[in-house]
């Protein structure tokens, strides 16, 4: 990777993804991209272009002008606000990841898009869920992932386009705030335990979920795109992850820093079905064997890191 375009960079990854990326490829090499154009550090530190990514002839403009050798398209409506509006999602999150699929094959770039734990559904096995396995979602954006892995299969397997991806379980992170996703009550619940010293968790007692913390999701990105490709087999949609719990431990482990929180319940019916067609967790064997994935933070770890960095922001 040389010269990289990002879209959905004021997004939850994206926007933590181009700081990672400008501070190891060098600012002017690494081209921030958004439907939106709002104060802040992305827009401020480096290139950076308006762009609707179901525009594919700006986006391939946009990418040719810059002289990208590198997409990474993050631009997508996570589960939940997918779930209310899933014609949107359809258009937004299937019609962006064609554009920019094209824009990669025009151009000849390496692709990577992410993939998500909602890929699976109901009857997947929920323990341990293998890399390979039955996937049947419920979901709007559960279908989106599943047809995204498949077509990033296609883009490669056709047109030999270096496609690459991950299934990213929920993702925590200490910059950016919750933004329409399931597993974000395990974002939500920090700032509340510093602000309030409670929460009340829309996500049932004894929902296991999978999640993972930013800084350790932000390097599998990058050591996935710089690995071997000859030492690919599967390429897009590796199980990643770092941990998995159900509410009441990360409650706990909140609890060793903030002795006095609290937490209670108000379950969510429409998110909490989401979570219940979701794996417990899953195997990320395929992953480590074929790119050497690895991670540093676990839940307590987190927790700590989390209510200092955020602590220190007050």
């Amino acid at each position: 990777m040389k010269k990289i375009m990002v879209t959905g960079a004021l997004g939850q990854i994206g926007s933590e993804l181009i700081s990672k990326l400008r501070k190891e490829y060098g600012a002017e090499n690494v081209l921030a991209t958004d439907i939106r154009n709002i104060s802040s550090g992305v827009i401020e530190s480096g290139p950076f272009e308006l762009l609707d990514v179901t525009d594919g002839e700006k986006m391939h403009q946009i990418a040719k002008d810059f002289g990208a050798d590198t997409m990474m398209h993050m631009a997508a409506l996570l589960s939940a606000t997918a779930e209310a509006k899933p014609l949107l999602a359809w258009n937004l999150n299937m019609g962006g990841l064609v554009n920019a699929l094209e824009a990669s094959r025009e151009l000849n770039m390496q692709f990577f898009t992410p993939s998500s734990i909602g890929a699976f559904g109901p009857s997947t096995p929920k323990k341990n869920t293998p890399q390979d396995t039955l996937q049947r979602p419920t979901t709007m954006y559960g279908v989106n992932k599943v047809s995204g892995e498949l077509l990033c299969d296609y883009y490669f397997q056709k047109f030999g386009i270096d496609t690459r991806g991950v299934r990213f379980p929920g993702l925590i992170s200490n910059e950016t705030l919750p933004g329409g996703g399931t597993t974000d009550y395990a974002v939500d619940i920090y700032y509340k335990a510093l602000a309030e010293g409670k929460y009340t968790s829309y996500i049932a007692e004894g929902t296991y979920m999978d999640m993972m913390y930013m800084p350790d999701a932000l390097q599998a990105i990058v050591d996935l795109m710089e690995a071997d490709a000859s030492k690919l087999i599967h390429r897009n949609a590796f199980n990643v992850t770092a941990m998995s719990f159900e509410p009441e431990e990360i409650a706990a482990s909140i609890k060793k820093v903030i002795p006095t929180f609290t937490m209670d319940y108000d379950v969510d019916p429409i998110r909490q079905a989401i979570a219940n067609s979701w794996p417990d967790s899953i195997d990320t064997t395929a992953a480590k064997e074929e790119w050497g994935f690895t991670y540093k933070y676990n839940l307590d770890d987190m927790t700590k890191d989390m209510l200092e960095k955020l602590a220190s922001k007050n």
